[in-house]
């Protein structure tokens, strides 16, 4: 395994898995987060021209991969080049616990107390995923799973 990506809602255990992946196999790690998002209050996604030039940029530097998020738009710029995807599709429940749980996100936030500030809303965002029709949709993440045509791979849990 050396180019992967994982994808789902929001507390799915992406970024979890995804860290275990690029220690055990030696892989470079993309959270998406860090490219789709201007750095303003309230958050605004950069064009995704801007997004997928930094993508590019990181796919330039990098043979050995793992990219995850839940952009079903900076997904489908990259899906083709992977080895293997994976889909997190949990119940919204265990999403909603699981951001609940999450440990501070130095590269997202500031604080802890920054962070579990925004969980209110976060956890309203989850808790929409199924209803939802945009890139960050389940609708998007069967698509992207569905249309892949290589090795995939689908949790319904984080065990």
């Amino acid at each position: 395994m050396s180019k992967v990506v994982i994808f789902g809602n929001s507390g799915s255990g992406k970024s979890t898995l995804a860290k275990q992946l690029a220690l055990h196999d030696d892989l470079a790690h993309l959270d998406l987060d860090t490219i789709a998002w201007k750095p303003t209050t309230p958050p605004e996604r950069l064009p995704i021209t801007e997004s997928s030039t930094l993508l590019y940029d990181f796919l330039i530097t990098h043979n050995n991969w793992v990219i995850e998020g839940c952009y079903a738009d900076l997904l489908a710029l990259v899906i083709e080049q992977a080895d293997e995807i994976i889909f997190l599709n949990l119940p919204v429940s265990s999403c909603i616990k699981n951001a609940k749980a999450r440990p501070w996100e130095p590269h997202k936030y500031e604080s802890k107390a920054a962070q579990d500030a925004n969980l209110a809303m976060l956890v309203n965002w989850i808790s929409q995923y199924a209803d939802r029709a945009d890139t960050f949709s389940k609708v998007a993440h069967e698509k992207l799973y569905h249309d892949f045509k290589g090795k995939k791979r689908m949790h319904f849990s984080n065990k």
